[in-house]
């Protein structure tokens, strides 16, 4: 355990499986008082109880990104019971159903451009005036390495991607001088649960996408996030920083 973070309350959406859980651990780890925010209310108090159960200060939400509602509430929940907010990840996301463009239902279009896109909207929303208040401090949008790439049956993903990244370095340029960096992760293909239900095939297949041979983890993104998030990466503002094994020098 560090005390990189000490002093700091992180707030982590999607943070109750996956990337989002590496992320609130590791943030954790470093001191933060993390808030832990997922739609799934059993799996949100799961986590924040293993963080607790860490020593670590946590807090468990049950939020929907796409609801601006739940969203704001979620930012005065955090400074509510920890007096601040200074650093933010915004994890929560969906895959949606593999499908040709012109197969995507409507509806499936926006489900998955709602959380993906629309949800980081709404989280910066809230986010940066909280951050301004705090006197600053950093936020790591979760994108994809999908996210400068197509991809086969992923039209609605790949386009939600793209965007969070344009919005990304948006809004950095927006409140570089304020004292809020925002940046973004560009993950690879990552041992997942959403990944794992698809079967060994699938996963195989996309281990070999990468040069590296294998899918990441969890925790290697999580590791990238926290020197985002960190002193350490100052001078940092509206980058797109990838860790996916080698698949975007493709």
């Amino acid at each position: 355990m560090t005390d990189e973070f000490t002093g700091r309350t992180a707030l982590v959406t999607g943070g109750a499986s996956g990337i989002g859980l590496a992320v609130a651990h590791r943030l954790a780890a470093g001191g933060a008082a993390v808030v832990v925010a997922d739609r799934n209310a059993e799996a949100v108090a799961a986590a924040a109880a293993a963080l607790a159960a860490t020593g670590a200060r946590s807090h468990a939400l049950t939020v929907d990104v796409t609801d601006p509602g739940q969203v704001e509430h979620a930012v005065h929940t955090a400074l509510e019971v920890f007096g601040a907010l200074q650093l933010a990840v915004n994890c929560a996301g969906v895959a949606g159903r593999t499908a040709l463009t012109g197969d995507l239902s409507p509806e499936e279009w926006r489900r998955v451009v709602d959380t993906n896109l629309t949800g980081v909207f709404n989280s910066l929303r809230y986010e940066i005036p909280a951050l301004l208040a705090a006197g600053g401090g950093a936020i790591v949008n979760m994108a994809s390495v999908l996210g400068t790439k197509g991809f086969l049956g992923s039209s609605a993903y790949t386009a939600a991607k793209h965007a969070v990244i344009g919005l990304t370095r948006t809004a950095a340029i927006e409140y570089a001088a304020r004292n809020v960096r925002i940046n973004a992760v560009g993950p690879g293909f990552v041992d997942t649960p959403m990944i794992a239900g698809a079967g060994a095939g699938v996963r195989n297949m996309l281990a070999s996408l990468h040069p590296a041979g294998r899918l990441g983890t969890p925790e290697e993104v999580a590791e990238l996030t926290a020197f985002l998030l960190s002193d350490r990466a100052s001078f940092l503002h509206g980058g797109l920083y990838p860790v996916d094994g080698g698949y975007g020098a493709r």
